[in-house]
């Protein structure tokens, strides 16, 4: 058995964990459940070597355990597979299964033979199936999914931490991961699976743990309880977990698309002459897995990089050379699919950050003199609108954990009046109420007039959100569909590409695959 007792982390300003137990044996898996900010990611950490806790102990079969680092955790036989993959994409599957344990053989060379037959026995002993020869870059994001859990087998974990396993898979590859991780229970590993999705949760899980502002509130077993006492165990109210909207009333097109042709960043053609319209009072939802064209797109249409052929057509207006700062003032919002990277300034305080893209203009600018009390006191607001747990609107962003981070994007994008909303991603990490809350603001920008345009992994998001849905796969639009008339599993078989070979379904303008007129 793996056992945390009695942990207790503090930061300046925020207890993250108070008093928190847990455990897991061996051949069993715990979900761990909790609002954005409720302590998981810390107690995780802590587990993995990468914090040291204040109080409290971690124990193995009742031994404590002293873990100061990630090579002391997977030594005590814990691993961990991250949110964000830690791949190196040029490397093959076995090299990065191997990276930093590389198995050498005589005269000091690393013996790449021994490395690729040890990926195939445990790939084919947990049903992996996964060429060790085969380059990272190569690979869908499922079977990158995949080698991750074989790196920590290779390590010869008893105990695994899957953290968000299935945040940017298909709900094919989601159905070949829970076979894989019952195949792991099955050889006796204890796995700990971190989750915002209370319906994996409820179909895997032998017991679930919730937590809420860094302590457990919660134990109990899938069998007792439903998704929405989960939810409101993790929120500490009821919540709202179906979408509610009136039937879409669409008006003029805002976003016109035409022939698109954009690269990505190795210089290969990712949206290959895809056209689409949004119109105002429609929310319009592009599906597929990530990697099929879908960021290259979203970067052409807000100014972020230059097509190579075609228009992007804002409100009768040509804006395909437009810079990000001309789309922004042309009244569109956009939520970035990677917050850190595109979103956000880390090492900026959380108010500068809520005025990243206004800063410029009243009231925040009075020529060369920024106003820091009216920014302040915006962000003061915004900040208990949006419940970003923060301890004060002037700590550094990089103190706040991922989902609080993507508060903070939401709150400053809905702020103000907008024509066009462009969303990627846009509650990836976010927990159950801050969903409820940042689906109810789309829903309403919808009802107010303006165009809106989602991108997601999630695929219960953009069936539920969407009044029209695409699906995106090798930078082309495959299908249309609406999600009243269709079923996950068949969006599910498009986003991989086997729909059936169709032509260019973009909006008006190409043959609508399985629309009911």
């Amino acid at each position: 058995m793996l056992e945390l007792r009695g942990i207790t982390k503090q930061f300046p300003g925020v207890l993250a964990n108070d008093d928190v137990d847990l455990k897991v044996s061996e051949g069993e898996l715990v979900a761990l459940l909790g609002e954005n900010g409720a302590g998981k990611s810390t107690l995780m950490n802590i587990l993995y070597g990468l914090y040291t806790a204040d109080k409290g102990e971690i124990l193995v079969d009742g031994e404590p355990l002293v873990l100061g680092s990630p090579a002391e955790s997977i030594a005590a036989g814990i691993g961990m597979v991250h949110q964000h993959f830690m791949l190196v994409p040029v490397f093959t599957v076995a090299e990065n299964v191997i990276l930093g344990v590389e198995p050498v053989g005589t005269g000091g060379w690393i013996n790449r033979r021994r490395a690729a037959q040890s990926v195939r026995e445990i790939s084919e002993q947990y049903g992996l199936e996964v060429d060790p020869n085969a380059l990272i870059e190569d690979l869908p994001v499922g079977l990158q999914q995949r080698v991750e859990i074989i790196k920590v087998l290779f390590r010869e974990a008893r105990f695994l931490v899957l953290d968000e396993p299935t945040a940017v898979l298909t709900p094919q590859e989601v159905d070949e991961l829970i076979a894989i991780i019952n195949s792991l229970k099955e050889a006796g590993k204890g796995i700990i699976f971190i989750s915002h999705k209370l319906k994996e949760a409820l179909e895997i899980a032998d017991r679930i743990v919730v937590m809420r502002a860094g302590k457990t509130v919660g134990e109990v077993v899938p069998a007792d309880t439903s998704e929405n006492e989960l939810a409101a165990l993790m929120v500490g109210r009821p919540v709202e977990l179906v979408v509610r909207k009136d039937k879409a009333q669409p008006k003029e097109p805002v976003l016109v698309v035409e022939d698109l042709v954009v690269q990505d960043d190795r210089s290969a053609v990712a949206v290959k002459g895809l056209s689409m319209k949004v119109h105002a009072g429609e929310i319009v939802g592009i599906a597929g897995v990530q990697g099929n064209g879908q960021s290259e797109l979203v970067e052409a249409i807000t100014g972020l990089r230059t097509p190579l052929a075609g228009q992007v057509i804002l409100s009768g207006e040509d804006v395909t050379l437009d810079s990000p700062r001309e789309i922004h003032r042309r009244q569109v919002a956009h939520v970035p699919e990677d917050r850190q990277r595109s979103g956000l300034v880390l090492s900026f305080t959380v108010t500068e950050n809520m005025i990243l893209d206004s800063y410029y203009d009243p009231p925040f600018s009075k020529g060369v003199v920024m106003d820091w009390d009216e920014a302040r006191k915006q962000a003061v607001e915004l900040v208990e609108q949006y419940d970003v747990r923060t301890p004060s609107v002037d700590v550094d962003l990089s103190t706040l954990s991922g989902g609080n981070q993507q508060k903070v994007i939401a709150a400053r994008e809905f702020n103000r009046d907008v024509k066009l909303v462009i969303a990627s991603q846009p509650t990836r990490g976010i927990d159950v109420g801050s969903i409820e809350y940042i689906h109810s603001r789309i829903v309403e920008e919808r009802d107010n007039g303006a165009a809106v345009l989602i991108v997601s992994s999630e695929l219960d998001e953009v069936m539920a959100l969407s009044d029209r849905l695409l699906v995106m796969f090798d930078g082309r639009i495959v299908g249309e569909f609406d999600p009243k008339q269709t079923t996950n599993a068949e969006i599910g078989l498009f986003m991989l590409g086997s729909g059936g070979d169709q032509p260019d379904a973009g909006g008006e303008s190409g043959e609508r695959v399985g629309v009911s007129e």
